[in-house]
């Protein structure tokens, strides 16, 4: 086996041990706490995480672990785990089922393996740095490599974002003037609407204030299927950025969108 079928193999099995302890709680009363940052976090989440870095730690012990609900673990070498249990703990803990599990492999800072996990519907996407994205369908079927819409017109676009609320005083204005470009905008979704858009069904999403584990899984699955995912000056996304993303399933349209939103 490759190393990197290894690091899939051992991705993929984290992403099974995290929805095995997410689905009993989920549509069931579970209470959610706030963090310092005013997110909220259950018992689920954390569970969840403890399962994944049991699995993650278990097969590659020199690798650094960077999560959201538990303190990071240095990295013996290049190489880093970075992992979110529930991405969109709001539409867990309100019985939305379009949130997501998140797991990246860095390299040098760099990710080159991510895993989009919807436990409650069984999709899951798999990126793979210089591998097209593939798609698992509902009820386990294996869809294949999957891609991105190429539409040409940034005013035929399906944009889409979690929530208005993510953006800071300065970014609110410059995401308006998205919004007032594009054909439509609509709202939550999370990680899974960047799945939507490796799957051809949004143009583009611009969001905000987003830490590494909300997005270090979403880039190899972005690029393999064809799209591109920087952050709004068009640079590749950094570990120590602002946490301004902006993800787009047609490239050519990026120079456009960053001009909207300068």
């Amino acid at each position: 086996m490759t190393e990197a079928a290894a690091w899939l193999e051992t991705a993929l099995a984290a992403a099974d041990a995290a929805g095995a302890v997410i689905r009993p709680y989920f549509r069931q009363p579970v209470t959610a706490e706030m963090k310092s940052d005013e997110s909220p976090v259950t018992k689920a989440d954390r569970e969840a995480e403890l399962a994944i870095r049991a699995v993650l730690s278990a097969r590659f012990p020199s690798f650094g672990m960077l999560g959201e609900e538990f303190p990071a673990a240095e990295a013996a070498g290049r190489f880093t785990w970075v992992i979110d249990p529930i991405d969109g703990t709001r539409a867990f803990i309100t019985g939305r089922p379009h949130f997501c599990t998140l797991i990246a492999l860095l390299e040098d800072d760099v990710p080159i393996l991510g895993i989009i996990d919807q436990p409650i519907s069984g999709e899951r996407w798999i990126g793979q740095r210089g591998e097209k994205t593939r798609f698992i369908a509902p009820g386990g079927k294996i869809a294949g490599q999957v891609g991105t819409r190429l539409c040409a017109d940034l005013a035929a676009a399906e944009c889409s974002c979690t929530s208005p609320d993510m953006f800071l005083a300065d970014q609110k204005p410059r995401f308006e003037r998205l919004k007032a470009s594009v054909r439509r905008t609509s709202w939550g979704g999370d990680a899974y609407a960047y799945g939507l858009l490796a799957l051809g069904m949004i143009d583009v999403i611009p969001e905000a204030t987003m830490k590494p584990w909300d997005w270090a899984a979403l880039v190899p699955v972005i690029e393999g299927a064809g799209g591109a995912i920087t952050d709004w000056q068009g640079r590749a996304l950094d570990i120590g950025g602002r946490g301004d993303v902006l993800a787009v399933g047609n490239p050519a349209l990026l120079p456009a969108i960053l001009d909207v939103l300068r």
